[in-house]
């Protein structure tokens, strides 16, 4: 069947009777369509027809416009939060216990000895510069190769544009390689400024430095323009450092004396660092929970590189997790500890109490950021409400499930516990520290195949780890890979303390706690070291805070059709109208593009065969007249039988029969 008159019946099926032009389909569409308007413009009179045609084309650029707005805000994927209040019985809480101290350092000071006199040297220096004010005991030579891979210095601000860098030891001794002592000149002597040296408010960075000692503590304060920093360059003998300033000398000591033992305790077995932190049956000396007693088996241990040793209560790995029976006080958890606050490092821990943290079953505690101190001597009681989170996710926030679509990898998955993001940004800058530095920090797991840093193995670990703590850049790529948790518990705690226990009732209890640890019946144990605490539900109603969309497909759909109806009295069904219209604009063009290609095939045949083309009659007159042939020669021709495309039978006389083939005629019908 021809396609033309396929493509004429299909669009015949479809109209029911529009006419087959662009404009008497419109005018068909206009005076059928259910839409308020496109009527009026066909029926009215001249002037009232451009009236309504402009009134129509404005009030449906209207309509796309509102459109517009709502697919927007639709597209947009906004949320709105609710809080809801609901009653239930709860799990308890994981409790996570450390002490603030993370070694003992009866157990470490073989390690540390070295380091622990450099800073007791520099501190006299700091101190006590002046003659006859020093220690005057004879020691061993100091030997400075700790110092010298991460040095501190004095910085000079009586300039300000020109701070002087100040040596705390001098060389004039050897040992070990690189030994220096104090001098009893004053800052002024001796004293080069530096020249490239660039301050910030947290950093300074110098390519030149001078040796001299500090100012004599008999100067006035205008004359003491001086602070303590830490010294850090990319390598060992190099000019490009980093000089981190503080405005305490205190801060100043604590943070190089962490830098360098950090350095010392990451070439330490985890077995060795783990013996050397408290023990559980040393630290947790009563425990009950509700009223059922429990001990320090009932706890599991993890290793915590900022508190070591970490002792954790119903994580919930080996077993189900506790639910507590009722709120209140006495049915709740209940421990005293011992922290042993005299065997504590003098230099790195100098905050004393146990740090302690609230947290969800099989998760990693992050006391350093989410923890709280528990004072000693006090009885601390902690209550505690729930708040569950439950946020969308895809495409109304960026938040996961279970991290499987983070790309950073969780080095925290080795303890088998749930995605956090803390762990993911931790995770986030390890990997880039052992891109780019060579090794790993201390306080955070290993990538695979990474060592951690040190100053033998590493000389410029410290500038790196300085540098890419500091870098913006750096910490923007880690927040932008890492994603929040679609749900999360979060505990909200109200804590109050109290001395514990009384001047009248220490006495016996230390007694008790005392023979029930050693055997003893001395007093081991006294209030600096003891702590207690309490952690219970205060209620169990709970707050759960849930996002909900903003915007829906049916409000957007309502949207849609509310702005429709009020500007052009339209529906559904006109919609639909709309798109018939289309359909058959789009067939009469299908059918007027086959159209003037056929034409256009036809009018080229037709100039290639100026002539009308021959008959059969003519066919077989030209045979026979020859005459009528040659007349005839410039359209048409006759042909030998056997070549037959059409073949033509004529009676000749007696008993010839004349066989003429004619051929087609390009073109023709």
């Amino acid at each position: 069947m021809n396609l033309k008159k396929y493509l004429v019946r299909a669009l015949h099926r479809l109209q029911k009777g529009p006419g087959y032009t662009y404009k008497e389909l419109l005018v068909w569409y206009c005076d059928n369509t259910n839409t308020h308007g496109p009527k009026r413009i066909i029926k009215e009179g001249p002037k009232k027809k451009l009236i309504w045609f402009f009134l129509t084309l404005l009030f449906a650029s209207l309509v796309f416009w509102q459109w517009g707005i709502l697919i927007n805000t639709y597209l947009s994927y906004n949320v709105t939060s609710s809080l809801s209040i609901g009653f239930k019985t709860m799990k308890f809480p994981a409790v996570t216990v450390c002490n603030a101290n993370p070694f003992k350092y009866s157990e470490v000071k073989p390690l540390l000895k070295e380091l622990d006199r450099l800073i007791e040297a520099a501190l006299e220096r700091i101190l006590q510069p002046t003659p006859g004010n020093g220690s005057e005991d004879v020691s061993p030579p100091l030997d400075l190769r700790l110092w010298n891979q991460i040095p501190l210095v004095l910085i000079d601000e009586h300039d300000k544009d020109n701070p002087v860098i100040l040596d705390i030891f001098e060389t004039d001794q050897t040992a070990g390689g690189n030994e220096t002592s104090a001098s009893n000149e004053t800052a002024g002597d001796n004293q080069n400024s530096v020249g490239n040296e660039t301050t910030t408010h947290s950093e300074t960075t110098a390519g030149n430095q001078t040796t001299a000692p500090p100012a004599p503590a008999n100067t006035t304060t205008e004359e003491k323009k001086y602070k303590l920093a830490v010294k850090l360059c990319s390598h060992e003998g190099s000019n490009n450092c980093t000089y981190r300033n503080f405005t305490s000398a205190a801060q100043a000591v604590s943070e190089w004396y962490i830098l360098q033992s950090t350095s010392i305790l990451s070439k330490v077995p985890l077995h060795d660092r783990i013996r050397m932190g408290y023990q559980a049956e040393d630290m947790i000396l009563a425990c009950l929970y509700g009223a059922e007693p429990c001990n320090y088996k009932n706890f599991t241990q993890i290793y915590h590189p900022d508190h070591g040793n970490c002792y954790i209560f119903n994580w919930g790995m080996d077993e189900e997790a506790l639910n507590s029976s009722n709120p209140g006080a006495e049915f709740g958890l209940k421990l005293i500890l011992d922290i042993s606050q005299q065997d504590y490092i003098p230099y790195l821990s100098s905050a004393a109490g146990a740090r302690l943290m609230l947290h969800q079953q099989k998760s990693f505690p992050f006391l350093k950021d989410q923890g709280i101190y528990a004072m000693a001597g006090t009885e601390t009681s902690i209550g505690v409400l729930v708040d569950e989170l439950e946020r969308m996710g895809y495409p109304y926030s960026d938040c996961t499930m279970n991290g499987s679509d983070v790309p950073v990898k969780n080095l925290y998955s080795q303890y088998n516990t749930s995605y956090s993001i803390q762990a993911c940004l931790r995770s986030c800058f390890q990997n880039h520290m052992a891109e780019i530095c060579g090794c790993g920090h201390y306080m955070f797991p290993l990538p695979k195949g990474v060592n951690y840093c040190n100053n033998e193995d590493n000389p410029g670990w410290a500038y790196c780890y300085s540098s890419l703590r500091s870098s913006i850049k750096q910490r923007q790529i880690c927040i932008d890979s890492c994603k929040e948790t679609c749900n999360d518990t979060q505990y909200k705690m109200t804590i109050s303390m109290a001395d514990w226990p009384s001047e009248a009732s220490e006495d016996w209890i230390f007694h008790i706690l005392s023979y029930e640890r050693d055997m003893s019946t001395n007093v081991t144990l006294d209030r600096n070291g003891i702590i207690k605490l309490n952690i219970y539900f205060q209620e169990y109603n709970y707050r759960t805070i849930s996002e909900s969309a903003a915007t829906t497909i049916v409000w957007l759909l309502s949207s849609l059709g509310g702005q429709f109806g009020f500007w052009m009295g339209g529906s559904v069904l006109c919609l639909i109208e709309f798109g018939e219209i289309i359909i058959d604009s789009l067939w009469i063009t299908i059918i007027n593009v086959i159209g003037w290609c056929k034409g256009l095939k036809q009018k080229r045949v037709r100039a290639r065969y100026p002539d009308t083309p021959p008959t059969v009659s003519e066919l077989v007159e030209a045979h026979t007249n020859l005459g009528f042939q040659h007349e005839a020669m410039g359209g048409w021709e006759a042909v030998p039988a056997e070549q037959s495309g059409v073949v033509a039978a004529v009676e000749g006389r007696g008993q010839d029969i004349l066989t003429v083939t004619a051929r087609p005629w390009p073109g023709g019908s």
